[in-house]
């Protein structure tokens, strides 16, 4: 009886010193791959068995006895999700299995701002590694995307959503142009579009005076406010001579050099809005939320102008003499004085 006793006691102790090396071997790191990092593609659909042949010839998971059974440990062998996986650093079996269950994917960002063009936007996508910029040129150039709110357009100029949007590593230019418009289709909500037919506008207008908003102010309160001011011209018939409609008609044509010059507001162009009343054919600019909502609804004011004070914010007035001791004030006695002191 004692000699069975010591043999159960000894297979207790043995049992559970094999547990305790497999539990150990499951929470111990390893790294089995050359460099800095490697990337391992879960595709939609595929198994536990290729799951973890993948995970072996990257050399994240040691073996395939370590794999099937960190999978039986965990329970997690119906939650593990698709996706790309970036691996910089040695971890236990546990910790890749956990990464794969929860999708922890890698995804990198790119942000774009409020008032960057198509163009503009391009070189963004080209200057973070995305790919190149005629890629994204002529991803913004499927209009199908938005004729449902705008059949008149012919790319995507203004309905490309400026935010900051989470990609995989080889995302298409594709994929990033239908998240955009999926972005402004989220915030120029049915309730902004019915404040814009309630000023008379399409859906193509609205979007343009708030890029003509956006390019204009960065200031939130200002931005109803400008707004109003291109409101009042419309009424009247007065030309809007917004200065970014012609830099965006130069930048077009290759004959913008930085400085918008007497000559360049000559320029002959129907989004020269100094020579052609009324808005521009189309959007110059992506803009943001506030200048969406505040081109939707701007403020009932009586100027007709505004001037910039140098700070970022704007004076406005009621008549062009009012306007032209403002431009005086903030514009020329500046210059002047900074001529002055180039001296």
């Amino acid at each position: 009886m004692r000699r069975l006793a010591l043999v159960l006691v000894v297979l207790a102790a043995v049992a559970a010193a094999a547990l305790w090396a497999f539990e150990q071997r499951l929470a111990r790191p390893y790294k089995g791959y050359e460099g800095a990092e490697v990337f391992v593609e879960i595709l939609p659909g595929e198994g536990t068995a290729v799951i973890g042949r993948k995970l072996i010839e990257a050399g994240v998971v040691a073996d395939r006895w370590t794999f099937r059974a960190v999978l039986w440990r965990t329970g997690e062998a119906r939650r593990l999700k698709a996706g790309e996986y970036r691996f910089d650093r040695p971890l236990s079996p546990r910790e890749v299995i956990a990464k794969l269950a929860r999708g922890d994917v890698y995804l990198r960002t790119i942000t774009v701002r409020e008032g960057l063009t198509i163009r503009e936007m391009a070189r963004v996508w080209e200057e973070q590694g995305f790919g190149t910029a005629s890629e994204f040129r002529q991803a913004a150039g499927r209009a199908s995307l938005i004729h449902d709110l705008d059949p008149e357009a012919r790319d995507l100029e203004g309905y490309l959503f400026p935010d900051t949007y989470a990609l995989p590593r080889r995302a298409s230019a594709d994929l990033l142009v239908e998240r955009m418009v999926a972005g402004f289709r989220r915030v120029f909500t049915e309730e902004l579009r019915e404040a814009a037919r309630a000023q008379g506008f399409t859906v193509r207008q609205v979007v343009t005076l708030a890029a003509l908003v956006e390019k204009e102010t960065a200031k939130p309160e200002e931005r109803p406010i400008v707004a109003g001011v291109y409101r009042q011209r419309l009424r009247i018939g007065m030309p809007l001579q917004a200065d970014p409609t012609v830099i965006y008609a130069l930048v077009a044509a290759g004959r913008y050099n930085g400085n918008l010059t007497r000559e360049g507001l000559q320029f002959d162009s129907p989004y020269n809005t100094y020579r052609y009343p009324g808005l521009p054919p189309g959007p110059i600019a992506a803009p943001g939320r506030g200048s969406l909502e505040a081109a939707a609804r701007p403020a009932e004011v009586d100027y007709l102008y505004f001037v910039s004070r140098n700070d970022g914010s704007h004076i406005f007035s009621r008549t062009l003499d009012e306007h032209n001791r403002a431009v005086f004030r903030y514009q020329v006695k500046p210059f002047r004085s900074r001529q002055r002191g180039g001296r």
